[in-house]
């Protein structure tokens, strides 16, 4: 599966991506889990199977669905799994919003 991330610079995020890609690794899950600038969703379409979007931009979630256009689910990252660094948190919240599609 691949995972993207996006915020208002592509930085505050790499924590987060950083622990995620430490949950999947220990699942035994071979991801792909970045994270951009969220001015450049639009060139990585067809790049990505979820977009999580950090909660600082959370106001940009209808113009990103508009964006994205149905090609991958969207949604903001739970905001306490995000403050807390929870990797193998929202790695679920992706998983879901896949399986869910």
């Amino acid at each position: 599966m691949n995972i993207m991330l996006a915020c208002a610079a592509g930085m505050s995020t790499s924590l987060v991506v950083s622990k995620m890609r430490q949950a999947a690794e220990s699942q035994g899950k071979d991801y792909k889990i970045w994270a951009v600038d969220q001015g450049q969703v639009a060139s990585e379409i067809g790049n990505f199977d979820v977009l999580l979007l950090g909660p600082q931009i959370r106001h940009m979630e209808r113009k990103l669905v508009q964006t994205v256009n149905g090609a991958a689910p969207v949604a903001v990252i739970n905001p306490m799994a995000y403050g807390r660094c929870d990797g193998a948190a929202v790695l679920r919240q992706a998983e879901e919003l896949v399986a869910n599609k």
